[in-house]
């Protein structure tokens, strides 16, 4: 008989601010692209991430991974880097890369996976930046359409989605 796996998810709230603002665009095409999220001043808010992990239940413990290890992996990334911080002026990763939800997603799976003893269980991160927008990352795929340690095809269902746009 195969071990049974499960998913293990943990769900956090953190505030922030950012302006939408590619420095590979010029400020005309920021305007057009991003629109009143161009905004000089930026604009927050009030995030939920849900972050993912997937393996076999240790017959031992019981659990896929010790939750407090999950508690403290977020509270590193999420509070202390994120939280309260205006992403494009705090965080050096956003000085160069938009800050939007899609790359808050992948900043927060790269940083999350530093501190989990076992980073391959990490299966999904999840930021809902308003009640309507969302975006799930499951990490980088190689050139044949394969996530990078995961035997599972890239579709629509699991790659990067955005319903985003601060406008709604």
């Amino acid at each position: 008989m195969s071990q049974p796996v499960a998913f293990l998810t943990r769900k956090e709230t953190f505030s922030a601010c950012h302006r939408l603002h590619s420095p590979h665009l010029s400020d005309a095409e920021n305007a057009e692209v991003f629109g009143k999220c161009n905004h000089i001043n930026g604009h927050g808010h009030n995030y939920t991430v849900e972050v993912t992990v997937r393996g076999p239940i240790d017959i031992r413990t019981g659990m896929v991974m010790n939750i407090t290890e999950l508690k403290t992996a977020l509270d590193r990334v999420v509070f202390k880097d994120l939280d309260h911080k205006n992403l494009d002026l705090d965080v050096d990763f956003f000085k160069k890369t938009p800050s939007t939800t899609e790359n808050v997603c992948v900043y927060i799976w790269d940083n999350v996976r530093q501190h989990l003893k076992r980073p391959e269980l990490l299966y999904e991160v999840k930021v809902y930046e308003t009640d309507k927008n969302s975006v799930s990352y499951r990490g980088p795929y190689n050139h044949n359409g394969y996530y990078q340690g995961m035997q599972m095809k890239r579709s629509a269902k699991t790659s990067c989605t955005n319903i985003s746009s601060d406008s709604d």
